[in-house]
């Protein structure tokens, strides 16, 4: 009992550890919190690199470690949709309880979330990970601001990355909506022009046909002026 007892004490002083390095150090493009009331459980949020299809997408997920860490790998498991990793299933990763050989004790939270940053912006398959387009991704990128907001652990582990959630969203709606406005005055635009092009072809007809019936009557004085000359002669 007694040993039982020893593993999560060690878990939890080893977390803890791995809580102040990754506060001083953080991982780029990656945050992690632990739950307040289970260190065990750590919640995660990705921020999509740039040049990539996951850029502008946050994607959130969580991490669970056994009593054993650090001798035992955690779980890891992935909540956003993001085309890359099915969502709330465990990802089979070198890094993961699924290959519990490859695992090394020397290894941190910030070792885990490195890596499992590197495998995300990869191709290579493996269990738990889906083949999409890059321009699914994108679109599921797009996406993932609004699905995050509607998670209630993510809201509450991750208070500055919804706020400037809300921010990016804002600032969508605005784009879209200057977008619309843009394109009404285009379409309004048009309509004027060709309302006008309507309106002035009748009279670009009778201007026309003026001209025509001058041009004749002109062509017939003329005519009339040289016979009458010559019958003078």
């Amino acid at each position: 009992m007694a040993r039982m007892n020893r593993k999560p004490n060690s878990a939890t002083a080893r977390l803890k550890q791995d809580y102040m390095r990754l506060k001083k150090d953080p991982v780029p493009y990656v945050l992690a919190e632990p739950v307040p009331s289970n260190i065990l459980e750590w919640h995660y949020v990705v921020r999509g690199p740039e040049n990539t299809p996951y850029d502008g997408g946050f994607y959130h997920g969580k991490l669970v470690f056994p009593g054993e860490f650090p001798f035992q790998p955690p779980s890891i498991y992935m909540t956003t949709p993001n085309g890359r990793f099915k969502v709330n299933t465990k990802l089979c990763l070198s890094i993961s309880d699924f290959h519990p050989d490859t695992w090394n004790p020397a290894w941190s939270v910030s070792t885990i979330l490195t890596g499992l940053l590197s495998f995300m912006i990869e191709n290579s398959p493996t269990l738990g990970s889906i083949t999409t387009t890059d321009y699914e991704k994108r679109h599921l990128a797009a996406q993932s601001l609004e699905y995050n907001l509607r998670d209630k652990i993510f809201c509450e582990l991750f208070p500055e990355t919804v706020a400037a959630i809300k921010v990016e969203l804002e600032r969508r709606k605005e784009l879209e909506k200057q977008a619309r406005h843009h394109s009404t005055t285009s379409e309004v635009s048009s309509l004027i022009r060709d309302q006008f092009q309507i309106d002035q072809s009748p009279l670009h007809s009778a201007i026309t046909n003026l001209v025509v019936v001058i041009g004749f009557a002109a062509f017939a004085y003329a005519v009339k002026y040289v016979l009458r000359n010559i019958a003078m002669e």
